[in-house]
């Protein structure tokens, strides 16, 4: 322990070269100026159109939001740092006082969910680099399915083969499904391995093909039944929304005979349905993780909790390490009260169809966080210490005695736990307590992860960004446009990117439209004043190009991310936006939709294509189509009439709007080829291209006459 006693377990780095990025924003800066002073120096005389001086002031208002926006995130990038752990240093000094961790896998609804994907989460997370006994395993089923319960009875029998054999070879991932998918041959290097391979891949082969089998009969036969007492639990009366507490301990990590196939302890594995009453409200996921709080602390009382989504398999062993690294720091390990890994995804197609991997995000931005307190708590990956996350305040004086934390005491046997629990977790224990406001996760908000966190920062703690070179966790991407605006939409509730639908929708619609009735909105094509748009537009753009190609991203992988970030700001920002404004007013109330982790054959192959999938009719479907359509109609209106009559002088000064409007059409491309010419199940239904042809007809006939 000499060698590395006053150490640091990790250490910090500034980006280099960032001196490129401050002139390009400060350039950028005095463009955005001279954009304003235009704006104002050529403010609409009185006396001019009343709809030209409207569209004007809706146009100078959405670039000062653009401005403001571009603003914070060029802050957030100024100076971002990134992280290095020393894993070697935490063994020498804590391996025997490493502390007790709890790990949380939430699922809702076994038919979006399927069993089999969620057991795979806890099997990755159960065989982690980490001593056994230290660790505790959580399954939340709000769905409280009797399927859900059955995979993961399956799942702790086959854990007492697939643990071993994880330390055995050392394998990374340690999912069963993602190591044997990445892994399709023998290691015939090593006969040993290849003997003990074709084994546990027919033992999960085995296991795959029971679970599916039960799960696609929808309903648990007698002879399994009989099999664990926790069936007992459900009765013809229990439904997804009207059930008592379920808690069974599956595998007790104190049971000196809980071990696996050579001798060594098992992790605590413990599947937990919270009680759900029609009468009660149950806060969708902060209600089932501050359950797993309760539930957890009375059984295994682990320091550390660590929380996925049950798609987000552990793709790294050490990554329980890597967080202590942060958390049991000597010098600054303290100040932290949580570890936050990026969501990262294993189904991404090579261009990211639906630019679900937030590239610059991880790369650059949450560094940048990093560089200023911390990130946000993002709802999955993150590693909380236990004390802040109940609603611990910090002290400058707090130290964590990991030493003493680690002495076992004795507790009751799993019988007696698992009654005891079920008040816990159930609808009235948290009647007239601080619940959801000062402890655990905060209620009535479908963001609940981000408030939390904020209000653990306001508590005065710190946060930590990793993200290792092996990525922490791998989760499964929306492979539909329809779902992954859905989940934008649920994840913006209540943020500032709600507020930017406003803005886009004002710059997408109005010079289009404006554009039809002869209203010029931007400077003449031959005026100075052209050059802040044009060096604002190309500079910014260029930049952000540059930079997803330095992360590893293609050019078409970009103009993706650039498409879809559009069709979220003009549909699902703006859902969200009226459902968080209607929800002030006490108009709605705060729902949460789970993003389906299954799809059919034929649009996972459409996926893999790159065809962009749109399927279903959506409220949020018809706004893309509309505006795409007011776009197109407003482009051919222009050109038909520059090649019959319309002056030189007035296309001049509709240069601009023209360029604006023929970049829409363009990035719209993908949604005519569903409106008009695919004929697949992928396409645009048709009621929705009847509907959203004649509102943009509509808008269109409204703007010129």
């Amino acid at each position: 322990m000499g060698e590395y006693g006053h150490l640091p377990l990790f250490e910090t780095k500034v980006a280099k070269g960032r001196l490129l990025f401050r002139c390009y924003a400060a350039s950028v800066f005095v463009g955005i100026i001279f954009i304003w002073v235009y704006r104002v120096v050529h403010f609409p005389p009185a006396g001019s159109q009343l709809l030209r001086i409207w569209a004007w002031m809706g146009l100078f208002l959405s670039e000062l939001w653009f401005s403001f926006y571009w603003f914070l995130t060029q802050i957030v990038k100024w100076s971002p740092i990134y992280r290095h752990t020393f894993k070697d240093r935490l063994s020498q000094r804590y391996e025997e006082v490493l502390p007790g961790v709890d790990i949380f896998v939430c699922t809702a609804d076994p038919r979006i969910e399927p069993p089999i994907m969620v057991i795979n989460t806890v099997l990755s997370v159960m065989a982690y680099n980490y001593p056994s006994q230290n660790l505790s395993v959580y399954l939340s089923d709000d769905g409280g399915s009797d399927l859900t319960f059955y995979a993961l009875l399956e799942a702790s029998r086959f854990s007492k083969h697939w643990l071993p054999f994880c330390r055995k070879f050392r394998l990374e991932p340690r999912s069963p499904a993602a190591y044997f998918s990445t892994n399709h041959e023998l290691h015939d290097s090593n006969p040993l391995m290849a003997q003990e391979w074709l084994s546990m891949k027919a033992l999960y082969e085995d296991m795959r093909n029971r679970i599916e089998s039960t799960t696609r009969m929808g309903r648990i036969s007698e002879e399994i039944r009989k099999e664990h007492k926790g069936f007992l639990e459900w009765n013809s009366a229990s439904t997804h929304h009207d059930h008592h507490s379920i808690v069974q301990i599956l595998i007790d990590g104190g049971d000196p005979k809980a071990v696996d196939s050579e001798g060594q302890p098992l992790p605590t594995l413990v599947y937990l349905s919270r009680e759900k009453r029609p009468q009660y409200h149950h806060n969708f996921k902060a209600g089932s993780m501050n359950a797993l709080i309760r539930v957890s602390s009375k059984i295994s009382n682990g320091s550390i909790i660590l929380n996925v989504d049950c798609d987000m398999y552990s793709n790294n062993s050490e990554s329980v390490r890597d967080s202590l690294c942060f958390l049991m720091d000597d010098e600054k390990g303290h100040e932290f009260a949580f570890v936050q890994f990026p969501q990262c995804y294993n189904n991404l197609t090579r261009n990211d169809l639906y630019g679900t991997c937030f590239r610059v995000i991880y790369e650059v931005e949450l560094p940048g966080f990093d560089s200023n307190g911390g990130p946000c708590y993002i709802g999955s990956g993150c590693f909380h210490r236990r004390d802040a996350l109940c609603g611990m305040k910090y002290n400058k004086e707090y130290q964590k005695e990991w030493r003493r934390e680690n002495e076992k005491m004795g507790r009751e046997s799993a019988s007696v736990l698992e009654e005891s629990c079920k008040v816990l977790a159930s609808c009235s224990y948290e009647e007239n307590t601080q619940w959801g406001k000062e402890m655990g996760l905060k209620y009535d908000c479908a963001v609940e992860d981000i408030i939390t966190g904020f209000s653990i920062k306001c508590r005065g703690w710190k946060s930590i960004y990793f993200n290792p070179e092996r990525k922490g966790f791998l989760g499964v991407a929306p492979t539909t446009l329809l779902q992954s605006l859905v989940q934008h939409k649920r994840w913006s509730e209540g943020h500032l990117q709600a507020l930017f639908c406003l803005a886009m929708l004002y710059y997408v619609a109005v010079p289009s439209l404006c554009f039809l009735g002869g209203i010029s909105l931007f400077p003449e094509i031959r005026s100075l004043w052209v050059l802040p748009f044009a060096y604002v537009f190309i500079a910014k753009h260029a930049y952000s190009l540059g930079e997803f190609l330095w992360f590893d991203g293609t050019i078409q992988g970009w103009w993706n991310d650039q498409r879809i970030w559009m069709f979220r700001r003009t549909t699902a920002y703006f859902f969200a936006f009226l459902d968080t404004t209607l929800r002030i007013l006490g108009f709605a109330e705060t729902t949460f939709a789970v993003t389906a982790k299954v799809c059919d054959e034929d649009v996972s192959q459409r996926y893999e294509q790159e065809v962009m999938e749109f399927g279903s009719p959506s409220p949020l479907l018809t706004i893309l189509a509309t505006l795409a359509m007011v776009n197109l109609f407003s482009f051919a209106a222009f050109v038909k009439r520059v090649i019959v009559d319309i002056p030189i002088k007035a296309v001049e000064s509709l240069a601009l709007q023209f360029i604006l409007c023929g970049l829409l059409v363009f990035i719209n491309l993908p949604v005519y080829q569903g409106l008009f010419f695919r004929k697949d199940k992928g396409a645009m239904p048709a009621s929705l291209t009847y509907k959203s042809v004649f509102l943009a007809l509509l808008a269109c006939s409204i703007a010129m006459y």
